[in-house]
């Protein structure tokens, strides 16, 4: 009896304490990236197929709205997460992804200088203050000495040829033609040495595992990149190194065509948002290229090259929603 009573009173074990969250990976990034490419997609569309403002505002208000939801969910998780950011910058698959923060902030910038060109500047000149210092973190980190080739991905695009390329139509966009073409030089000194460097561990190295495999199409995004900044820092002349641009972003989109049947076995996750936007840069440049040339039909084909890439976009976040509910604790 007595026993019996002294059990009855015991006090209960406490629960054992909850594992913190982890970080959310840095490859959500990609989502506003994506998103804002499409919004430029659509804004480089407007004057060949007369649209109101306010239709590419609805897909740049999509986007800021992405980024901004991101960033606070990637603060919250961090915050309850006992994983250091340091910790993530350094990891070889993941931190180059953190760049898609900034460089997104840049094209939301150009936008948001339409409407307040004081908003506009400020939010470029933060972007680019923090993408440099990251670039300059990262290559820090990797002079090292620790960091091996089988590592590498075509992420290691994002902090060192993006910032600059990106940047440089931005800055023209912004009026400052001197910065601009300073970041055009930066960016197409490591578009030509990261992307051999990438192009080497692709050729010669294991292959990519799935959960990288998408990176790949990452591969098309600086030429196309740097056509569109060509165009605006030399006044949408097609000479012959806009035409060169052009002949380096048509075969690297080749090799993707190639790559297909690889991607098309791949399982949905939400690395496949890195095929958004170097499809969106591509048909951003292919529009400014068809209102170049004029050929027959051009606005009907800028038309459907948009609503191709809007549809394209729309069924990649579809797949994201359905994951995520699927797996909410692990987006």
């Amino acid at each position: 009896m007595t026993s019996t009573l002294i059990h009855r009173h015991a006090p209960a074990e406490a629960p054992a304490p909850r594992p913190a969250p982890e970080r959310l990976p840095l490859t959500t990034l990609a989502i506003g990236f994506g998103l804002a490419g499409l919004a430029e997609a659509w804004s480089k569309a407007g004057p060949a197929l007369a649209l109101p403002r306010a239709v590419p505002q609805v897909f740049w208000a999509v986007a800021a709205i992405a980024w901004v939801w991101l960033l606070a969910a990637h603060l919250v998780r961090g915050a309850r997460s006992g994983q250091r950011l340091s910790s993530q910058l350094r990891h070889p698959a993941q931190g180059p992804l953190a760049a898609l923060a900034p460089v997104t902030a840049m094209l939301l910038a150009a936008d948001l200088f339409t409407f307040s060109p004081g908003a506009g500047r400020a939010l470029f000149l933060l972007a680019l203050i923090v993408s440099a210092l990251l670039a300059a973190w990262l290559f820090g980190s990797w002079f090292e000495g620790r960091l091996d080739l089988d590592a590498v991905h075509p992420g290691y695009l994002l902090p060192t040829v993006a910032p600059g390329l990106v940047g440089a139509d931005v800055a023209h966009t912004l009026g400052h033609g001197g910065l601009a073409w300073a970041l055009f030089g930066v960016g197409t000194f490591f578009a030509v040495v990261m992307t051999a460097i990438v192009v080497l561990r692709l050729m010669f190295r294991a292959a990519l595992p799935d959960a990288l495999l998408p990176s790949v199409a990452i591969l098309p995004a600086p030429p196309a990149v740097a056509g569109l900044a060509w165009f605006s820092l030399n006044g949408h002349a097609a000479d012959p190194v806009a035409q060169a641009i052009a002949g380096l972003g048509v075969l690297l989109l080749l090799v993707q065509a190639a790559m297909l049947p690889r991607y098309r076995r791949l399982r949905f996750s939400l690395g496949f948002w890195s095929f958004t936007f170097p499809s969106a840069a591509a048909v951003a440049l292919a529009g400014e290229w068809l209102q170049l040339a004029r050929p027959p039909g051009w606005q009907v084909i800028t038309g459907v090259l948009v609503a191709v890439l809007t549809a394209f976009v729309a069924v990649i976040a579809g797949h994201s929603l359905r994951l995520v509910a699927r797996r909410p604790g692990r987006a």
